[in-house]
């Protein structure tokens, strides 16, 4: 098939590698764009796994957490430039309908938004958002990143309805969010991992240990495949104000402090501009 400029462009966007690698890579998977990856993967020529997929859209992520700490809220409001953004009437805007949605994610914001389009002069949709509850015991947290570019919401269960209130716990949840904004996990743990993300990395890690003494490349696919997980896996990974310790090991050492069990449920993480 033939292969076109603005494919090989979108290839070295998507990993950094040379306009010659990239075609070639095309070629050889036929066009098709993530095969294409993963072979310049497997030949160590792509430099980077960029995300794709962003948008041109601008906006905020704004949240909503009861006062109770039971329920928490992430919403996506978008609107056409950066400046409008930053607007301070824009920002409670898209505070305002976090709330409404807490309260209720069915309420109908038609009207408020296309009041909002004509006070600001722009386009604004609300384009996606979710909620978030322990599922039982516990509490939520939320972090939203300088700009409310990134925003994260996590779960945090527990054996005891007590943690909801406790400081110690609210701001290891709070730490734990700022983490996941920071390093964007995939999943809590590795169970959660897509079995066809793992198929991929062993693939990868198969094709980079090529050559090597056969009793060595199951040794060196392992200690990939670890690598993989302590990367995208929230419970594995490096905790960012303590490398020494992982997620696990930090949630471990305050459940003891504060003696309640506690465990990370599930998070959100979104960002301006990503597919949902």
């Amino acid at each position: 098939m033939s292969i076109t400029k603005d494919s090989v462009m979108s290839l070295r966007e998507k990993t950094g590698a040379g306009l010659i690698d990239c075609k070639r890579a095309l070629a050889e998977s036929n066009g098709d764009m993530d095969e294409a990856v993963s072979i310049l993967r497997k030949k160590g020529v792509a430099t980077a796994a960029k995300k794709s997929g962003r948008s041109a859209s601008e906006g905020v992520i704004a949240q909503a957490i009861s006062s109770d700490r039971s329920k928490g809220m992430l919403v996506e409001v978008n609107c056409e430039t950066d400046f409008v953004a930053k607007n301070e009437d824009f920002v409670a805007f898209s505070t305002s309908i976090a709330s409404e949605l807490l309260d209720n994610p069915q309420v109908d914001l038609e009207e408020k938004r296309t009041e909002q389009v004509a006070k600001i002069g722009e386009n604004i949709q609300i384009s996606r958002s979710e909620t978030l509850s322990p599922s039982s015991s516990g509490l939520v947290e939320s972090y939203v990143h300088t700009g409310a570019k990134v925003a994260v919401l996590l779960s945090i269960g527990s054996d005891s309805a007590d943690v909801s209130g406790n400081d110690r716990v609210v701001s290891m949840a709070k730490d734990i969010c700022m983490h996941i904004a920071a390093t964007s996990p995939v999943c809590v743990s590795r169970d959660e991992v897509p079995s066809e993300l793992v198929e991929k990395e062993t693939e990868i890690a198969h094709a980079q240990a090529e050559g090597k003494p056969p009793q060595a490349i199951e040794k060196i696919v392992t200690g990939k495949l670890e690598k993989y997980y302590s990367g995208v896996c929230l419970l594995e990974q490096p905790f960012v104000k303590n490398p020494d310790q992982s997620i696990k090991q930090f949630v471990d050492e305050v459940a003891k402090e504060v003696n309640s069990s506690l465990q990370v449920e599930k998070f959100l993480r979104f960002q301006v501009g990503e597919k949902a």
